[in-house]
């Protein structure tokens, strides 16, 4: 089933998304306020966790996919039936904004899922390669590996090491956004996986070194940089030097240059299940979130 919690899709970006999902012998099914709109947000609140509530409830569905990110997945997670959840639990696809989504299932029911492309599909942004790795980590059981690009912006972020830990977090901004919040994780233990998109150095620094304040990161084993895309502004310090001194002096292995964000030819990564994290091979692989 395809969902739109958070901001309001093109319709004709999703038809492209239902031709893909189609052609790998999935049977998508549009919820039914997938395409309402409600200023910013896709639909009425109310709407927007009726059909996450739907989808959950339903036992022919098995996969969950969301349409896009943009804004209003906070808004509708404590209206989630955690028991629908828990009872029949089925992979969840997503990022952005979704990972306010992915982050309370984890935390209402310890459901792992899957951080990549929406059904909105963007052939110019996610490429052949994009459309394989959501391919293999929505139905196959095999890990999941992914290698850091040189010529992604944050290559050049790295502390060598190597940590294991289940794989948590996603955009750097809803995870910030979730502080104080019991959808917060405890990250003790867990790889952390970052991304954002549009938020210039000064931003990226305030959140890292609030969660660096707050003790989130005290207990990580290790940090997973993905994509940090259009993060310029006009001073000389880039987001890859703000990366660098607030992740750098952590004492853990950190990894840059994943291509996993908002960036071109964005990979898959299921979160919420045990990963490794190998900065000498350059590597994140993460095992499957579905069985």
């Amino acid at each position: 089933m395809l969902v739109s919690p958070s901001g309001p899709t093109r319709p004709e970006l999703v038809a492209r998304g239902i031709e893909l999902l189609t052609g790998w012998g999935l049977r998508p099914v549009v919820a039914p306020n997938a395409y309402a709109r409600h200023g910013y947000l896709a639909g009425t609140d109310d709407l927007r966790a009726a059909d996450l509530n739907t989808a959950f409830a339903d036992p022919e569905v098995r996969g969950i996919v969301c349409t896009r990110g943009g804004y209003g997945a906070q808004r509708v997670v404590d209206a989630i039936d955690m028991t629908l959840v828990r009872r029949d639990p089925k992979v969840v696809a997503g990022f952005s904004d979704i990972t306010a989504l992915q982050l309370a299932l984890w935390r209402g029911a310890r459901l792992a899922s899957v951080h990549g492309p929406g059904a909105a599909w963007r052939d110019e942004r996610t490429s052949l390669r994009s459309a394989e790795s959501l391919h293999a980590a929505l139905m196959t059981t095999e890990p999941v590996t992914v290698a850091a690009d040189p010529t992604e912006e944050t290559f050049g972020v790295r502390v060598p090491g190597r940590a294991r830990g289940t794989l948590l977090g996603g955009n750097l901004c809803l995870l910030v956004a979730s502080l104080g919040t019991r959808d917060m994780p405890d990250l003790t233990g867990a790889v952390l996986l970052l991304e954002d998109v549009q938020e210039p150095p000064y931003k990226v620094d305030r959140m890292l070194t609030q969660l660096r304040r707050s003790g989130a990161l005290d207990g990580v084993a290790g940090v997973a940089v993905g994509q940090f895309t259009g993060c310029a502004d006009g001073w000389d310090t880039t987001v890859v030097d703000v990366l660098t001194d607030r992740l750098g002096d952590l004492g853990i292995p950190v990894l840059g240059g994943l291509p996993i964000g908002h960036g071109p030819h964005q990979l898959t990564v299921p979160v919420g299940t045990p990963a490794t994290l190998d900065t000498d091979h350059g590597t994140l692989t993460v095992t499957p979130a579905v069985h």
